[in-house]
This record gives C-alpha cells, structure tokens and sequence, in this order.
C-alpha cells in the first residue's frame, strides 16, 4: 500500500440399590489530498472537494499508468485466522487420594466410569464419582448447607434414593438416605459424606493414565489418577491477541487428519498460562478454546489426532473488494484509488471496511464493479 506525501477392567460392586487485526476505517478529509506518485516520478495533487463527490482528478497519459491493474469485484469476505488443533477428549483432571491406605483396585486406563460408580479403591473402600460444578472440599453431614449439598443430594436422586428434598440443606432425611446409599456400597452406616468418599466431575469420565498401582500405599494428597471427558473435543491455543477469533458459540472449520472438513464449535473459552521456551524465558498468556465437532463419526478411530482448525472473526457479504495493495494512503488521513478508464486515470476516495485475506472492502462515490484500478508493480 503506496503512502503518498509531499516527498513521496471391572469394579467388585456391592448390591444395587434401589482478527486479521482489523485496521481503522479510512477517513476523508478536506484540504489537499496527495495521492500516489506517478511512474515518471511526479507527484499528482487532488483537492479533496473532487475526491468527495467523485468527479475525476487530474489526469494523466497512457505513458504514466500505473505498472499493474486490477478490477474492483464484489465478494464475501472473510476474517479468518487457521490455528493448530489437538483432537483429544478435552482437559485433564488429576484425582488424588483424600484417605491414607492402600490402593485395592483401579481402573483401566480408558475405562468409562459414570455416576454413582468407583474411580479408585482404598482399602477395599470406593472412592465414587458423582456429577456437579463444585469439588467436593469438607465432610457432608446433617446441618450444613451449600452447592455441595445439593450436589450430593441430586446425585442420591439419581440413584434411586428417596425420602428427602433435593436442595442445599444436609438434613435427617438427608443422612437417612446417605446411610441406606452406604450401607449398599459396603461402608459403614455413619450418615456422613466424608471428604475423599466422593469426587465430583461435570459429567461421566474417561480415565487417561494411572498413577500408581494396586498394592501400593496411598497417601492423602496423592495423585492416583488422572481423567478426562468422554466426548471428544478439539483443543485450540491462540496468541492472546486473536482472542476476537475464539468466542463460545462460534462456527469453526475443522480438517482432519487425511483432508476431510468437519463444521465444528467453540464450546468454551479460557485464558491459560503457558510457560516460555527456554530457562529465562518468560511465560507466555494464550486464548484456549475447545471446539465440539458435530459430525463425530468422522473422528471414529482418532483418539488423539493433530487437526487444522479455521476461526472466522466476522464476515461481510456482497461488497466490493481490491487488493489492499491497491489502496493509496493519503496524507492527511484515509484512502483513495487511481481508477484506470480509457487510456487515462483519476482518483477517487474511497472508505475502507474489513480486510481479510490479502482485500479489503471497499465503498467510494462512483465506485462500482469490474472498475479497473491501478496496482504497485
């Protein structure tokens, strides 16, 4: 873009119960407008009043054209930004054991484990997996109150236990049900959730690793194993300053391994941390998105895979386009273009709107389609 200037396995179970970066739009303004040099060297001024209305400015002869031309199209134009993408089954999460003991089971590494079912085994004691938002952080017993109450007593719903109101108070109901649910999974009938008995996840899980083995001692504080979701999720890092890219709900391509496009969408959006390259290296702020693709078959088989994933910032439909090299900047602010007709040229000002992919949208007086504009060599 020319500047013109003046210069130019199984569990034992108990029995069941019961932006390209978008630049500014170019401004007009009055006064002299200086526009592009002219091959010969010459420098060609335009008194802004014919800028605005559109009339043709000076012109020149056939010799002093500019070395390349391009027409003015009308097309959709698209803000998008491509981003390396890991298919996976999304975060991972380290369970670790609450209670000392020793490890008596474990699960297989892939394993599915739902609501109500054991993720580890300490002393012959199952650790279980219920579902709800908050970690589960103190014991659970008749007077207390909170989101994890309520957590807790949805879940004994679920299962099949009664007798109580599904709510944020830990009532006598409450512990009556929580002993019957105890007494069924083979742990002592006291009516008190003790911290470590339950682990809560937003929905079922996918163990990824194991962290120790069974026969091992277990310790309060360490890890045992480590799980996941169970539907698989693309995972995307972004520079922070694409972060306009990377909005919940938005619409992605996504290319999978082998060329095949699947349409997907930005499901959560978070800002991470990422440690810099090197000893000294700072760390490093990046926009993670997860993206849920809707045709998951074409995924059957990938259980880790590398995809390429497009984001579309914004999207303007049926306008007129140039290459942004053919813009002139002009020295007091905004654009113009040197329009080509008959063997001669004039300028006109234009003002610019979303530039993507090499273009930008484009709007001028007199400005139409298949108009032919002067281009750098």
């Amino acid at each position: 873009m020319g500047m013109a200037t003046l210069d130019g396995k199984a569990e034992p179970e108990a029995t069941p119960p019961r932006q390209r970066r978008r630049r500014g739009r170019g401004r007009l303004v009055a006064g002299l407008l200086v526009a592009v040099a002219a091959a010969g060297g010459g420098l060609v001024a335009v008194n802004s009043a014919g800028l605005l209305n559109g009339s043709a400015g000076p012109t020149r002869s056939a010799s002093a054209l500019p070395p390349a031309t391009t027409p003015v199209t009308r097309q959709t134009l698209n803000d998008t930004r491509d981003a390396d993408g890991e298919l996976g089954y999304g975060p991972v999460t380290t369970a670790v054991s609450r209670q000392p003991g020793t490890i008596t089971w474990l699960p297989d590494s892939g394993a599915t484990i739902s609501r109500g079912k054991s993720l580890f085994r300490v002393d012959n004691k199952p650790v279980m997996l219920m579902y709800g938002d908050t970690p589960a952080y103190r014991d659970l017993k008749s007077g207390m109150e909170g989101k994890d109450v309520e957590n807790l007593e949805r879940n004994l719903s679920k299962l099949g236990y009664d007798g109580f109101t599904v709510d944020d108070e830990y009532t006598w109901d409450t512990a009556q049900a929580v002993m019957e649910w105890q007494d069924d999974r083979g742990l002592d009938e006291t009516g008190v959730v003790e911290l470590g008995r339950v682990v809560f996840a937003p929905g079922k899980v996918r163990v990824e690793s194991l962290d120790t083995e069974e026969g091992q001692p277990a310790t309060p504080g360490q890890k045992i194993l480590t799980y996941s979701g169970t539907s698989k999720v693309i995972t995307v890092q972004l520079e922070a300053e694409d972060q306009r890219m990377a909005k919940k709900g938005a619409k992605v391509e996504v290319t999978l391994p082998g060329g095949k496009s699947v349409k997907g969408k930005v499901t959560e959006v978070a800002t991470v941390i990422v440690p810099g390259e090197g000893q000294d290296a700072d760390p490093e702020t990046r926009v993670e998105a997860l993206v849920s693709i809707g045709a998951a078959k074409a995924a059957k088989g990938l259980d880790k895979a590398a995809v390429d994933v497009t984001f579309t910032a914004s999207q303007r439909k049926d306008v007129l386009t140039v290459p942004v090299a053919a813009l002139v900047a002009l020295q007091e602010g905004g654009y113009g273009l040197e329009i080509i007709e008959g063997g001669k040229s004039r300028y006109i000002g234009v003002e610019t709107g979303l530039f993507a992919g090499g273009r930008v949208e484009v709007t001028g007086d007199g400005l139409t389609e298949g108009m032919t504009v002067g281009m750098p060599k």
